[in-house]
């Protein structure tokens, strides 16, 4: 079974990040990811850094995965309810 706690092991062993979290319920995830890897990247550009770091896990275990990617600046100016 995937787990957020998963998930989270993943994308903080392939990716430097300054913040991570991912929250789920078995079958829907949703990940928020803070790494200066993002810088100059475009939104699309962030989520596919993400997904390589969970590689085949995507296409054969984890079916719903929601990702909201900032570098470390955009996190600090964010509104609080993120």
């Amino acid at each position: 079974m995937v787990t957020p706690e998963s998930i989270q092991l993943n994308i903080a062993q392939n990716m430097v990040t300054q913040h991570l979290t991912v929250v789920g319920d078995g079958q829907h995830f949703e990940a928020v990811v803070v790494s200066d890897a993002f810088e100059g990247k475009s939104r699309i550009q962030r989520h596919q850094l993400v997904f390589k770091t969970l590689g085949d896990r995507m296409r054969e275990e984890i079916h719903a995965l929601s990702i909201k990617t900032f570098t470390p600046q955009e996190w600090a100016a964010r509104p609080s309810q993120l």
